[in-house]
């Protein structure tokens, strides 16, 4: 059972991000203020749902929110930067965009980049402990699974309809076979340990 909040009295947001251990694409994170008295039967960490319930509860999020945001940080910035500070990077341009300024920021993992003027708590797995956590990863998950769905478009071969830009066996062996696209992240090693069967399975966040 997810917790509505950590500390009743104050406006809380919740923060995660999507994509941080992807081979291509943006990292994307949300930041999300829940009304504390928000239900929903199938609210959960975003990787303990089917993809038609993360979609499902996606405009539900949006319309019921006080207030969220959802932001990127690209494929460039995260090789400049390394995907750590890009994941933290995201967060904070996600809480920029929120159109009410929280008081205390619920924080997935077990750190964060401090954001001026707002403390923080991280929890680890808070995606399946806070309500707010879980709908940030939905919004984080969904808004970058769409944006690979495009570049999929653009760039069929690799299959990000599918993997959305993580290291499935197809997409290393497409990588090898093909090269890079521009929007692969050069700094990441692609493991080329073909024969372990198990990479095939898509390593979610």
């Amino acid at each position: 059972m997810l917790k509505a909040y950590f500390q009743k009295t104050i406006v809380e947001a919740g923060c995660d991000e999507a994509g941080r251990g992807c081979l291509a694409g943006p990292v994307f994170a949300a930041a999300v203020i829940l009304p504390k008295n928000f239900r929903h039967p199938l609210l959960n960490d975003s990787k303990q749902l089917k993809e038609s319930d993360r979609e499902l509860l996606r405009p539900i999020i949006e319309k019921k929110a006080i207030a969220w945001s959802v932001q990127q940080v690209d494929h460039e910035e995260i090789d400049r930067i390394n995907i750590l500070k890009a994941s933290f990077k995201a967060m904070h341009l996600a809480i920029d965009e929120l159109m009410v300024r929280p008081e205390l920021l619920l924080i997935d993992g077990n750190r964060f980049s401090p954001y001026f003027g707002i403390p923080h708590q991280c929890f680890v797995k808070g995606d399946g402990r806070f309500a707010s956590i879980a709908a940030a990863s939905i919004l984080a998950k969904t808004h970058r699974d769409e944006y690979m769905q495009q570049l999929h478009t653009q760039f069929p071969d690799y299959g990000w309809d599918a993997n959305k830009g993580y290291g499935t066996l197809a997409h290393r062996r497409k990588i090898v076979e093909i090269g890079f696209s521009p929007f692969h992240r050069k700094t990441f090693k692609v493991d080329l340990n073909f024969e372990n069967a198990a990479a095939e399975e898509i390593a979610e966040d």
